[in-house]
């Protein structure tokens, strides 16, 4: 750590006020406190100091979130040597080659994109780099099919970035989830490039990795299934569990989600409270349905497939756009976990439903906080005029 030390203490003075790179000094911050702790103390008012900073947590999160994506990459190739038929022929490496091959250009194109907006706001600005998009960058290429064109990849992420974060002021000042401001986007604006049977396994071979699939070759997912009125068997289950299954890149194994949940809350950087109420709210509803005769799903299934896992671990439990009140934490969970099931039963459009339950749940999220305040206002009221 010393010698990385010693090249930004041999750095610094071109970035400093006089020093020839002064313009680029943000860019120059945001580089050495990604890298280390900052020497920087607060010189007035009282601090609580922790060992661990925000970048230290996105840089968790991100660690958490590598199980869910190198699984994705493995299960690109998967289905795409299943569909050709020489998944018996195939050697992990190429399996996992060619999903890797598939799914870095995403990310480099998330990160790319994403980042360089922050960087040139924050240089045009004049403020620190924030370190919210380490996270997003990561997530956004996750939650999408395999097939989805990188310009729209681009399109999506400088989209989230401008009118998700920066117009409301950067990281910690935003209200929708980044990610899911992506994903609606491409949602919404290129629907068929999100949605069907035709973008969810990985068709071009790639470097001789991987095979060319016939044109019109299909692929549903388990929930597309079940819209079309194709209930998955119980060996489709195994494989949701584990992931083997058509799907968005990182989505699809319930293990490997499970293993960063696990990470996320023994460090103790997502909130228990939601993560278990998303789950709760999901499973209510669920069995109401199932006995109301409204949905052929049980509480199981709704729960395994989809992308109902990695919403309730990864995106749900943002802090900054998720209830902070620890009561609220509770309301704020049930409420996605329940409307991503209603909107799955109730509108076939949208087999889906995580999405736009987070996105409504980010929306009710201040005014969760702001009755829980209230509430405990009028307590403590009460409780003085007993007194006097």
């Amino acid at each position: 750590m010393s010698a990385i030390r010693n090249i930004f203490d041999r750095l610094r003075p071109n970035f400093e006020k006089d020093g020839k790179l002064h313009p680029l000094k943000s860019i120059f911050d945001g580089f050495e406190t990604f890298a280390l702790v900052p020497n920087d103390t607060a010189k007035s008012g009282t601090n609580i100091h922790d060992a661990i900073d925000s970048k230290r947590i996105m840089s968790m999160v991100v660690i958490a979130l590598l199980p869910a994506l190198l699984f994705g990459m493995y299960n690109v190739g998967y289905q795409n040597y299943l569909a050709a038929g020489t998944l018996a022929g195939a050697t992990f490496c190429e399996i996992f080659g060619f999903g890797l091959l598939a799914v870095l250009p995403k990310l480099l194109v998330s990160y790319i994109v994403g980042l360089g907006i922050e960087f040139a706001w924050a240089q045009w600005k004049g403020e620190e780099i924030q370190e919210g998009y380490l996270v997003s960058g990561i997530i956004i290429p996750m939650i999408v099919p395999v097939g989805t064109p990188l310009w729209m990849l681009a399109l999506a992420c400088a989209f989230a970035v401008i009118f998700a974060k920066e117009i409301f002021g950067g990281t910690g000042m935003n209200i929708f989830n980044v990610a899911i401001a992506a994903r609606m986007f491409l949602f919404f604006s290129y629907p068929a490039s999100m949605t069907g049977d035709t973008v969810w396994v990985a068709q071009e071979s790639i470097l001789g990795l991987g095979n060319t699939l016939p044109d019109g070759f299909t692929a549903a997912t388990p929930l597309g299934q079940v819209a079309q009125g194709v209930m998955p068997d119980a060996a489709q289950l195994c494989y949701a569990v584990t992931g083997l299954i058509p799907g968005s890149i990182g989505e699809t194994s319930v293990i490997a989600i499970a293993l960063g949940a696990l990470l996320l809350l023994w460090t103790g950087i997502a909130s228990w409270r939601t993560m278990v109420s998303v789950f709760a709210g999901g499973i209510v509803m669920a069995v109401i349905f199932h006995a109301t005769g409204m949905s052929p799903l049980t509480w199981q299934q709704h729960v395994v497939l989809g992308g109902f896992c990695f919403g309730a671990v990864f995106m749900a439990t943002d802090p900054v756009t998720s209830a902070r009140t620890q009561v609220g934490q509770y309301f704020y969970g049930f409420i996605i976990g329940a409307m991503a099931v209603i909107i799955r039963v109730m509108n076939a459009g949208y087999p889906e439903g995580m999405m736009l339950a987070i996105f409504f749940g980010n929306m009710v999220a201040p005014l969760i906080d702001w009755c829980v305040v209230q509430q405990n206002i009028s307590k403590r009221a009460k409780r003085s005029k007993v007194v006097k």
